[in-house]
């Protein structure tokens, strides 16, 4: 939308300049509580129940393995329908610090791209709005990702300088009420969301749901997405996630982040990829294999009641058993009450959120 920026945006939304706002980075504005006193905190015409998604865990050494085939495998047994439809893959790539494991690995990306081309897909691209550097450019270079994907012949999308369109929500848990979106995510048919497997030290766990925030575009709701953070991070990874729609994941935990994640955690080898076509049910699954209670993370309980499959018993687990494979993540100490079996109280406040 030629001549929007984020001045405008700011003066619509009825916020004041950057830094003046009364809230602070990682406070909430709801929680639990009130979202209990919500009936429906989302237009239910728009969000049909949830059936049995397949979720597929594989084991996979690293990243020298025949990925591309892995990543084929993995979409034909979680029904991924991507023939004839033009794909959009959304990789988690937020900084580069050589001395640990931000990002999705370039080399999944790359591979993603050639398992989709030979399932059909009539075009890919790859997509991300970096949020925490500014420079798109240096991130993608740095990382590896760019030369992954030139040999791959696939293009690059910077989201945070796309057009952008309007977008009503159809969720409220923020009062946000439209979200100015890409273009390119907005018309793509599939989203693809590829998180690396990580912690987050304001939202406990990031995975497909909160990957989604970066396809918000940092020149209208700033670095690192603050605006989102003013509107609560909790209620923000859930009324992005249903506005983006990622219809289908692909988590990155082959080397996994765990600790004061998403940018400073300690590498972690989990050997895992998990595939699903339901983000609540992936990132349900994936919680499990970092060792932590799904229903535990407010967002992604919430998410569960319009969203996607949370019901353990209503998922259909193919592949690798994750009870098997569950490696409990280190947490920070605020975080300890989501690990499985936890007695240890939330220490965010009333509502447990941090």
């Amino acid at each position: 939308m030629e001549g929007f920026d984020r001045r405008t945006f700011l003066r619509h939304a009825g916020l004041v300049a950057a830094g003046s706002v009364a809230v602070g980075v990682g406070v909430t504005v709801a929680g639990p509580e009130i979202w209990r006193r919500l009936r429906r905190p989302w237009d239910e015409d728009a969000f049909p129940p949830p059936g049995s998604p397949r979720v597929l865990v594989a084991r996979v050494a690293s990243y020298d393995a025949d990925l591309d085939r892995t990543v084929e495998a993995g979409l034909r047994e979680v029904g991924a329908d991507v023939a004839g439809r033009s794909v959009l893959l959304k990789p988690n790539l937020v900084e580069y610090d050589p001395d640990t494991v931000i990002n999705t690995d370039p080399r999944l990306v790359a591979a993603t791209v050639l398992a989709v081309r030979r399932l059909g897909a009539a075009s890919v691209v790859v997509a991300e709005g970096p949020g925490h550097r500014r420079d798109t450019a240096f991130v993608l270079n740095a990382s590896g990702l760019g030369d992954a994907l030139r040999g791959a012949e696939a293009p690059f999308v910077d989201l945070n300088a796309a057009p952008v369109v309007s977008v009503p929500l159809r969720s409220s848990y923020t009062d946000l009420r439209e979200l100015w979106l890409p273009r390119p995510v907005v018309e793509a048919d599939v989203v693809v969301s590829m998180p690396k497997m990580k912690t987050h030290h304001w939202a406990g766990a990031t995975l497909s749901l909160k990957n989604c925030f970066g396809c918000v575009p940092g020149r209208i709701y700033g670095w690192p997405k603050n605006l989102l953070h003013w509107a609560g991070i909790q209620e923000a990874v859930i009324d992005v996630a249903a506005a983006v729609r990622p219809s289908v994941q692909i988590v990155d935990g082959i080397v996994a982040m765990e600790g004061n994640g998403p940018i400073d955690g300690t590498p972690l080898h989990a050997g895992l990829l998990v595939f699903g076509t339901d983000p609540v049910a992936t990132d349900a699954t994936a919680a499990r294999l970092m060792g932590l209670d799904p229903d535990r993370i407010d967002y992604l309980h919430e998410a569960g009641r319009f969203l996607g499959q949370a019901d353990p018993e209503r998922i259909r687990q193919i592949g690798e058993d994750p009870e098997r494979w569950i490696t409990p993540f280190e947490l920070l100490a605020e975080f300890e009450h989501l690990r499985v079996g936890s007695t240890a109280a939330p220490r965010g406040g009333p509502d447990g959120l941090a």
